[in-house]
């Protein structure tokens, strides 16, 4: 991603901060009012099932996550730099892209599970004509605001954060809809296995958080103070790295591409532990709490690889376990290095 896109929203004090606010207001509204008319020739002024098919919880999460997109660009729009010159590249466009369809998808996802939590709680209950369309409306509203706050005050920290989130529901949302209810026994890439909407969900997991890992890696590894003239760019490559093989893990699919799919998979792992080890190397202002806390990682990872080749784990719980460490230490690295930067800028301007 640019470092157009993680500017935080310029001239954030005074009028200009208002008027963004405003305009955060009005898209709200508009998003309320347009999804509310939409509703209602899709349900006809008739009841619906607060979840499933046809469900007012189905149409509110499909709406939303519509609604996410289009205000994502649109807040990006309001804080684009007007006085640059320069066309916008390509991989702008990529990253605007997957963060926007990440959001996208952590709307889809999280309405849909409000819906079927409050259905579990109103058992047999329907919701009424009028009660239908404001719902609807105030989820995509709500959602509105949320997105447009989200694309205009875009940061590192708030990035990592989307990240976390979207890897989250995209994987429990495939665990909870695979065919093969039995799916745990034989691995974790095994979601994405068959030709139905849960695989496709999964993959296509893997294949958005692959390229946000990389856009983290190139705006987060901008202006980290380091001695070492090779740092920024020995732990900007291994976090590029590992982004792009977290995107083949989705791109190759176990069962039709073992070989490619197990390469990237233990290209990534190994990947991980170089940056690990020679951060201390590379970036010495690192402190030794947060070195320490990789290293316990990398240790965890192994004993779980040991305790899986005698047996005792299986592999789906190696998995689920290394890639909980890997991308917990990569969102602390993150804010790690975002403090650094921000330190050696306070201690610039003094």
């Amino acid at each position: 991603m640019s470092p157009d896109l993680l500017d935080v929203a310029r001239s954030a004090g005074g009028p200009r901060e208002r008027a963004r606010e405003a305009i955060g207001l009005q898209i709200s509204i508009t998003a309320f009012v347009v999804v509310g008319l939409v509703a209602l020739p899709a349900f006809g002024l008739g009841s619906a099932p607060i979840a499933g098919a046809g469900s007012v919880g189905q149409f509110a999460a499909i709406a939303s996550a519509a609604t996410a997109i289009v205000v994502f660009v649109l807040g990006r729009i309001v804080v684009a730099d007007r006085s640059r010159s320069r066309r916008t590249s390509v991989l702008e466009v990529i990253d605007t892209g997957a963060v926007a369809f990440a959001h996208a998808v952590i709307a889809l996802l999280g309405w849909t599970l409000v819906a079927t939590i409050l259905e579990q709680g109103f058992t047999g209950a329907v919701v009424f004509p009028v009660p239908v369309l404001l719902l609807s409306a105030a989820a995509a509203g709500v959602t509105a605001y949320v997105v447009y706050f989200s694309a205009t005050h875009m940061d590192l920290q708030l990035l990592a954060v989307i990240l976390a989130v979207f890897l989250v529901f995209g994987v429990v949302a495939s665990m909870l809809t695979a065919s093969d209810p039995l799916w745990w026994k034989d691995n974790l890439s095994a979601l994405g296995m068959t030709d139905d909407l849960s695989a496709r969900t999964f993959n296509l997991t893997l294949i958005v958080a692959g390229i946000l890992v990389t856009t983290l890696a190139r705006t987060a590894t901008q202006g980290i103070p380091t001695p070492n003239p090779r740092g920024v760019t020995g732990v900007r490559t291994c976090l590029v790295v590992v982004g792009i093989f977290l995107g083949l893990v989705g791109v190759f699919p176990v069962d039709q591409y073992f070989a490619l799919h197990t390469g990237v998979a233990s290209g990534m792992v190994v990947t991980f532990a170089v940056l690990v080890i020679a951060l201390r190397s590379w970036v010495p202002g690192v402190s030794r709490t947060f070195l320490l806390l990789g290293y316990v990682f990398i240790l965890a990872i192994l004993v779980l690889s040991v305790l899986f080749a005698v047996g005792y784990y299986t592999l789906t719980a190696v998995e689920l376990v290394a890639g909980t460490l890997v991308f917990t230490w990569i969102i602390l690295f993150i804010r790690t290095a975002d403090a650094l930067t921000r330190d050696i800028a306070v201690t610039t301007s003094r």
